[in-house]
């Protein structure tokens, strides 16, 4: 749902604006850390793309697999509200602390926000979809009874 759809390179991402933040990203389980987190404001990207009226969600879609008992592949996946998305802190990360991010941490891009806890914060981004529905599968984790919003 928008009105500029694109598909954009790493290096074309990181000659977009940057925005470096040190954050408290949150996990679920109760531990916290402080990390410093660089790349694209979200809301940066959504602008270029022009949301449509109608959009009201955001679903990314992740790189990363895994495969059930009966060897079927399924990726993991996320929806954000669109609020959340444009949020000034929320970032497609491709820095931590200052470097390169590692494939550890979900390079070549993640998401990056102290908005929301760590198991919204998606690792591989490969896609980022606009949609004015809550899919069927909002999430990985929501989908195995984590609450939907994740917001701190």
């Amino acid at each position: 749902m928008v009105n500029n759809p694109t598909t954009l390179s790493l290096e074309q991402i990181q000659a977009l604006p940057h925005k470096s933040q040190v954050i408290r990203q949150v996990c679920v389980e109760g531990w916290s850390k402080i990390v410093q987190w660089g790349g694209l404001p979200l809301v940066e990207l959504l602008k270029q793309v022009e949301p449509t009226p109608e959009a009201r969600y955001v679903f990314f879609r992740s790189a990363e697999g895994f495969r059930d008992t009966q060897g079927d592949l399924y990726g993991y996946y996320e929806t954000w509200d669109l609020a959340s998305c444009v949020h000034p802190q929320t970032l497609l990360v491709y820095e931590h602390n200052g470097e390169p991010i590692t494939q550890e941490n979900g390079a070549p891009l993640r998401v990056g926000s102290p908005i929301k806890l760590g198991y919204k914060n998606i690792k591989y981004v490969q896609e980022i979809m606009l949609v004015n529905k809550i899919p069927e599968q909002v999430g990985y984790w929501e989908d195995e009874g984590y609450e939907w919003y994740g917001g701190l």
